[in-house]
């Protein structure tokens, strides 16, 4: 996938802040940490479009990406990350669940865990709600490249089993650092926002 134009529109907290378009949109969701910032960046082809920090909790508004003037990538704040009040959790978890059960431009979500380790309670919880409320999923196991390929399957199923991953939904393994998985991941993107057209 060539990407010929990438570039932050806006970051916003409420819908009057939302950018008027007509792209589909793609939310990006994951606890603080897990690669989301450094998965935009490495499957747009860019080294600072999203802002990649050692810090948790960087993400704190809704950042909307212009990809190509295809497709809206939406960054969500990450959650689980306990250095954050619980009143700004709160205020997140409110802003997003406006955002994924409401913005009629949605098409799905990328879902991004970390392939070493299982998936935590507020993963389960987050692919749960997706679930619910019937939002199309794609689920990305990052930081593929810190595990021997021999454990790949292991850790794969292990992510698979605790999530109760349903096998109608796409599954990526990816690597920011090889960038392995890239093009599955756009296949899967392309694929939901085609769905249904």
């Amino acid at each position: 996938m060539k990407i010929n134009k990438a570039e932050f529109v806006t970051s916003a907290v409420a819908p009057d802040h939302y950018p008027v378009h007509e792209l589909p949109e793609v939310a990006l969701a994951g606890r603080s940490n897990v690669g989301k910032s450094s998965f935009i960046n490495k499957i747009c082809q860019r080294k600072a479009l999203a802002r990649t920090s050692s810090k948790p909790g960087k993400t704190q508004t809704l950042n909307f990406f212009n990809i190509n003037d295809e497709i809206m990538f939406v960054d969500v704040p990450g959650y689980g990350y306990a250095k954050v009040s619980k009143t700004e959790r709160e205020k997140w978890g409110v802003m997003m669940e406006q955002y994924l059960t409401s913005q009629e431009a949605l098409r799905g979500v990328v879902l991004l865990v970390d392939i070493r380790h299982d998936p935590t309670g507020d993963d389960v919880t987050m692919y749960n709600f997706l679930k619910h409320y019937e939002i199309p999923v794609i689920v990305v196991a990052t930081k593929l490249d810190k595990i021997k390929k021999s454990q790949r399957q292991k850790h794969e199923a292990a992510v698979k089993r605790k999530l109760q991953f349903d096998p109608s939904d796409r599954f990526v393994a990816f690597s920011a650092e090889t960038a392995e998985g890239k093009d599955e991941a756009w296949k899967a993107i392309y694929a939901l926002i085609t769905e249904g057209e």
